[in-house]
């Protein structure tokens, strides 16, 4: 079936507008649909970099909330990608809102985070080679945190 040990299973609302916005950001290949009576899909899945993500409308009537219900989300995918920036844009003309533009990051990647239109946060990423040492990462990290501080 194809089922990864750990799958993320996402609450949308409106789950149809969903999957296409995935289609469309990240080139989500879709694998089902299951619509329930009310129309509200129960259940569907797609593959995103070829990892299963499941998802689901809103039912607040069984404690299934999305993020904009929420007010926000404290969870953030994670999706590695040859090109972030070419990724992120794809993301952003979808209709994805950026969180942290990419750049480069102390501790090797390419990186930056977007927002979908569902409340979900997306981090996207490509490393940059060659890596860096430990000794590299830990200066890189310590004159980020110094920066960050304003000092």
């Amino acid at each position: 079936m194809g089922v990864s040990l750990l799958s993320p299973h996402l609450t949308c609302r409106d789950c149809n507008k969903a999957i296409d916005f995935y289609k469309a950001a990240f080139g989500a290949e879709e694998m089902m649909r299951l619509p329930g009576p009310d129309g509200r899909l129960l259940h569907a899945s797609v593959r995103i970099n070829g990892e299963l993500v499941m998802l689901n409308d809103e039912y607040p009537e069984m404690g299934g909330a999305s993020p904009l219900a929420l007010g926000g989300t404290p969870v953030t995918l994670h999706l590695m990608v040859d090109d972030v920036d070419a990724a992120a844009a794809k993301a952003v003309a979808a209709g994805a809102e950026v969180v942290m533009p990419v750049a480069d990051q102390f501790w090797g990647d390419r990186y930056g985070v977007v927002k979908d239109p569902f409340g979900h946060q997306w981090s996207i990423a490509s490393p940059v080679w060659p890596p860096k040492s430990p000794e590299e990462m830990d200066a890189a990290r310590d004159a980020a945190m110094k920066q960050m501080a304003g000092g």
